[in-house]
């Protein structure tokens, strides 16, 4: 493991966010995708979602997007900061679902597109403060506009998929290989 589980679990579930609106189909067209996503997610202590939640997190997944495609830490840092200005945060310490003590930045009763916002933030800063803003990256495949965060101990995840895009462009690499020969 390279950061921490709440880390990599926020970056997962920023991940997942920013991916549901690739290849500009609409990952989360209505409420109800949402409930899926945030029960998919196991993010706890959010409140049941309502419509103002749909719109702001998919303001957020644009934003999210943006900072996991920064250049480098210089572009990265004003947004991040811009991001966790914008929430109220309420550091506190918890022990749930089997995990042990860990930090929760939330607010207690926070809507989930503040929810998302702090804890992506964070994971986001601790990324930084690491110097493995590399990590974050959008996929390798041509014609792929989704984003990836490479937890691999050598730094070598390119696709967002194996079986998809990285599967895709083996073949073609191989197919391109034969002609050639």
């Amino acid at each position: 493991m390279i950061f921490t589980h709440d880390t990599e679990h926020a970056l997962g579930i920023m991940v997942e966010l920013v991916n549901s609106a690739e290849g500009g189909r609409e990952g989360l067209p209505d409420l109800e995708a949402l409930r899926v996503f945030v029960a998919a997610s196991r993010m706890s202590g959010v409140p049941p979602v309502e419509e103002q939640d749909l719109v702001q997190v998919r303001r957020l997944r644009g934003f999210f997007r943006e900072i996991l495609l920064a250049p480098d830490p210089a572009s990265a840092v004003p947004l991040i900061n811009e991001l966790l200005d914008r929430v109220r945060t309420t550091p506190h310490l918890t022990d749930h679902d089997g995990y042990d003590w860990h930090v929760h930045f939330f607010a207690p009763g926070s809507r989930v597109s503040e929810h998302l916002a702090v804890e992506c933030g964070m994971a986001l800063a601790y990324v930084v403060a690491a110097g493995e803003l590399d990590r974050l990256r959008s996929c390798a495949a041509e014609g792929c506009d989704r984003v990836l965060v490479d937890l691999s101990r050598n730094r070598c995840r390119r696709f967002c998929d194996s079986r998809t895009c990285g599967n895709r462009a083996h073949v073609a690499a191989y197919r391109a290989r034969r002609r050639a020969v």
